[in-house]
């Protein structure tokens, strides 16, 4: 009887460090201690049972914790919008946080691309992006990705569109997508925009189906391939929680 009063104790310790977090993004150790009233031991144990979890994800750079994406997970079943942009928009913000560029979300809507989504840059130079602006799907690093993981007789199509209407070479097209598909992301720079530059990574459902693309875009001479190369491992994670959270 002990042991489950020590479990169940546990339990409530564990849900007053998770609900320190209703009001705040992050905190640190200390701060969680101070709130929860309990030695920094006994909560560094509780938080780290949270985060293996991943009910708490810890920044490693800052040594502060966050919510984890697993919550999202279990909130799904109580979201009332189905809209993809809605539910993805804190994880969008998170990342547009984390490398200070504009974060897009597009998906597909027969031969174009359409953003759905977008977290404006908080830098001075930034990449303005029009929520529902629509886009050819033969260039850029959104559209070589929504197209690479596209059916087959779609891709025929905008290839011959593209070569027709652009001039673009039909096998150098065909190359990038494969490039995309088998290094799980795709650049951009200046191909649709003079000055802007784009990374963009997939995010796939439970089927392992492609439900849209995540890209972080800038002016060319801040974002540029070096700088893009250093964000895409940021980017496919957080792609990968966008994935799990729409699940």
């Amino acid at each position: 009887m002990e042991d489950g009063k020590l479990t169940v104790r546990a339990v409530e310790r564990a849900m007053d460090i998770l609900l320190c977090f209703v009001d705040v993004k992050e905190l640190s150790l200390t701060e969680i201690s101070n709130k929860v009233s309990l030695h920094k031991s006994t909560v560094h144990r509780l938080l780290a049972s949270l985060e293996g979890k991943a009910f708490i994800q810890r920044d490693g750079a800052t040594e502060k914790y966050r919510l984890g994406f697993r919550l999202w997970e279990l909130s799904a079943n109580l979201i009332q919008s189905d809209d993809m942009g809605v539910v993805l928009l804190p994880e969008m913000e998170r990342l547009r946080d984390q490398v200070g560029e504009t974060i897009s979300l597009y998906i597909r809507d027969g031969n174009e691309r359409v953003r759905v989504q977008a977290v404006q840059s908080n830098q001075a130079i930034r990449r303005v992006a029009p929520v529902g602006a629509r886009m050819p799907l033969f260039v850029g690093a959104s559209s070589k990705v929504l197209l690479a993981y596209a059916d087959e007789a779609v891709q025929e199509q905008v290839i011959n569109t593209a070569k027709i209407t652009s001039g673009l070479d039909s096998n150098v097209l065909i190359q990038m997508l494969e490039d995309t598909r088998k290094l799980g992301f795709a650049t951009s720079i200046e191909e649709r925009e003079p000055g802007a530059a784009a990374v963009s990574a997939p995010i796939f459902g439970r089927d392992g189906k492609l439900m849209a693309s995540l890209a972080v875009s800038g002016p060319a001479n801040r974002l540029t391939q070096t700088k893009m190369l250093e964000h895409v491992p940021s980017i496919i994670e957080a792609a990968h929680r966008m994935g799990t959270m729409l699940r």
